[in-house]
């Protein structure tokens, strides 16, 4: 067998791009020549200062738009990512008793961060098998619903829906989905994120749209005298977002490239024209896994398959690694599965930024590997 560093694929059946990763995800070429050009005014300056002052306004407003927020939500933002924003959800938002459902390994990264919180009563945990996902239950004395609109490790998506009959907040993890999959802003009172993905910017930056009843919740807590570290404290993050800055300075390319995208996404239709080509390119890659005699997709309901992050299941005799490795060697890069799922598989990244037709590519150039071996 030839090893998989010397397999060449040819040339006409490869990606124009061949960056199928799950975070950081695919920048495209305009954001970094707008972020070029405006470099020499807005790189090594202050983020106390104008320059970078209205960047992030123009962020925090084009998010407005993009998810058509109602009257009195609120964009907030601060440095650390979602992984800090588990751990600032725990001091800020939960006041004593959550529920939380979990798919994946990262949907369990928040429920984790809460039962280590020696403040907050064990939370209550609903979880499902990999490649499936939960339903929340409304639940006497649960104060926040943590859910998670993608579960990137396994390529599962759930539609993000209030619990019936609940009355606590709806906080959803959408670092993987917001940008590429649709959501009604009435069914969630938090929906954070960060940039990396959809949104093709660099991480360290999380980002938060709460309703009415979040911005409450966290001048509420703020009140009640909870210890919280300054870093973590969703008041402080508050204040500062509101005069269009975050508390401590944050990666100012990172918020450049964000403004880019959110503008790319607006201006060609928001996000019905964001989520529409993530859903296209979906359309293309599980099509081809069904019709694959070699392949299939591990989420098996079709209603549940995400649109922005695929997982493909590969027959017994076929080795994945092998065809990752082979990928990567030709340029095409970031296709191997979560690690810890552990399954003969590929991981696709389905963002914005991809373009349908470097999928289609993708699959004839995992065609072409199959044939060959």
């Amino acid at each position: 067998m030839t090893s998989p560093e010397t397999f060449t694929i040819p040339a006409e059946l490869l990606p124009r791009d061949g960056r199928f990763g799950a975070g950081p995800s695919k920048v495209r070429a305009a954001q970094l020549d707008a972020l070029v050009a405006d470099a020499p005014h807005f790189l090594g300056t202050s983020h106390r200062q104008s320059t970078v002052k209205n960047k992030v306004g123009e962020v925090r407003d084009g998010l407005r738009a993009l998810f058509n927020l109602p009257d009195g939500y609120e964009v907030l933002l601060g440095n650390g990512g979602s992984t800090a924003f588990w751990d600032i959800a725990t001091f800020g938002l939960i006041e004593q008793h959550s529920q939380h459902l979990v798919f994946g390994e990262f949907s369990s990264k928040f429920a984790t961060a809460v039962k280590a919180a020696p403040h907050l009563g064990d939370p209550e945990v609903i979880s499902a098998e990999p490649g499936t996902h939960p339903q929340a239950i409304a639940r006497d004395g649960v104060d926040l619903y943590a859910l998670t609109h993608n579960e990137t490790s396994t390529g599962v998506m759930m539609p993000i829906l209030r619990p019936a009959g609940s009355t606590g907040l709806v906080c959803v993890d959408a670092t993987s989905a917001a940008g590429g999959l649709i959501v009604d802003p009435s069914q969630f009172d938090v929906y954070y994120f960060a940039p990396q993905k959809s949104f093709a910017s660099d991480g360290g930056l999380w980002i938060a749209l709460c309703s009415p009843a979040a911005i409450a919740r966290i001048e509420a807590i703020a009140a009640s005298g909870r210890w919280t570290p300054e870093f973590f404290n969703l008041k402080t993050a508050l204040d500062n977002s509101r005069l269009n800055q975050t508390y401590n300075t944050p990666a100012l390319a990172t918020i450049h490239l964000l403004a880019s995208q959110i503008s790319w996404f607006n201006e060609n239709g928001g996000l019905s024209f964001s989520a529409g080509r993530s859903s296209g390119s979906a359309e293309v890659l599980y099509g081809w896994a069904e019709a694959s005699d070699f392949a299939t997709p591990f989420v098996q309901n079709p209603a549940e398959r995400s649109h922005v992050i695929g997982t493909i299941d590969f027959a017994d005799e076929i080795d994945a690694a092998v065809i990752a490795k082979i990928l990567r060697a030709n340029g095409v890069v970031d296709t191997e599965p979560y690690r810890k799922l552990g399954r003969n598989q590929l991981r696709v990244a389905m963002f914005p930024a991809i373009d349908s037709e470097d999928i289609a590519a993708l699959c004839a150039s995992i065609n072409y590997i199959v044939g060959s071996l």
